[in-house]
């Protein structure tokens, strides 16, 4: 697999990027090159492998800027020339932890859309007492239409099933209950389309049901996925800080954290961002993944080896495929 790196995108770019990819070509050998993407001047700062290619760009999209006023005019990017390079057909896939909105917006205007798909969706993990359930979209639509929900329940469950081996992955509807008259008349749609294709639908599930891991993927718009996403960021960096807190307010609360040291570490492990290293926008025609923008070079190995499941298993063929039926 030919794989196009942002180099430049990130909160501990391009450090962190770059010694990430040596991580994943170290693990993958011959079956991976990599083009970082980004200041050839700054990134030859870097011990650079003699087999990565660096692809000079004299742009960087900033993480707050706009993502349509990014794709007009940062065309020379290094987010955007990494899509351009896949555009081209020089890379096989594209990977960034910067700009999420704008990697969204040059993913769907520069590649297209898959045979089938109306809208794609940007997936991605949440943690939950059974393991993660895969939750999309979580950002690349605010407004869908039910027959959009439904393709998004299929290439979930092709996603699931073809890179993580997990079978007969179960399909949930987040909704405002389990009851097929809650949640309005575009979720009722959705409900009776996602009934009738032949995939494992587990019917609605409620917010509370993500973490329970009812069941293995969660379908929403991207607004409410997006909501739910940041919040559970927030709510975990809110416990952590504050149970660090309470452990130093006295020398007893101390003690009893240091007993409890091994169950923190575990509980910090579930909601590990890093052991999948990024969102795949599904229903796009090429492989686009975004990483965290506070992704470690752990993060961006795991997002390359993932993308290099995916990539390896033609899984945009099966969506195809799947979506005809």
């Amino acid at each position: 697999m030919k794989i196009a790196i942002d180099a430049m995108g990130g909160d501990f770019a391009p450090r962190e990027i770059i010694e990430g990819a040596k991580i994943a070509s170290g693990k993958l050998g011959d079956l991976l090159d990599v083009y970082l993407v980004g200041s050839e001047e700054i990134i030859k700062e870097f011990s650079i492998p003699p087999n990565f290619e660096v692809v000079d760009a004299p742009q960087i999209i900033e993480a707050h800027e706009s993502p349509m006023e990014a794709y007009r005019k940062k065309k020379d990017s290094s987010l955007a020339l990494g899509i351009n390079l896949q555009k081209e057909g020089e890379v096989d896939a594209t990977l960034s932890a910067g700009n999420t909105g704008a990697m969204v917006a040059f993913s769907i205007l520069s590649l297209g859309r898959l045979s089938g798909v109306n809208r794609p969706a940007l997936a991605t993990f949440f943690p939950t007492k059974k393991g993660h359930t895969l939750v999309l979209d979580v950002g690349a639509n605010s407004n869908v239409k039910p027959i959009n929900l439904r393709d998004f329940g299929v290439m979930g469950s092709l996603y699931l099933e073809k890179v993580y081996k997990i079978k007969n992955p179960s399909i949930g509807l987040l909704s405002m209950g389990e009851e097929e008259t809650k949640g309005g008349k575009a979720i009722g749609e959705a409900h009776n389309l996602l009934s009738n294709v032949n995939i494992n639908f587990a019917g609605n599930i409620e917010g509370h049901d993500i973490l329970e891991g009812r069941t293995d993927v969660a379908v929403c718009d991207g607004f409410t996925g997006n909501a739910i996403l940041k919040f559970g960021e927030s709510m975990v960096d809110f416990i952590i800080s504050h149970i660090k807190e309470e452990v130093k307010s006295s020398i007893r609360t101390t003690i009893g954290g240091l007993l409890m040291k091994p169950v923190f570490k575990s509980l910090l492990g579930m909601v590990n961002y890093e052991e999948y290293g990024g969102a795949t926008l599904l229903g796009v025609n090429g492989i686009s993944v975004i990483s965290h923008g506070k992704s470690t070079a752990k993060a961006i190995s795991n997002a390359i080896l993932t993308t290099y499941k995916f990539y390896d298993l033609n899984v945009n063929n099966l969506i195809v495929e799947s979506l005809k039926k």
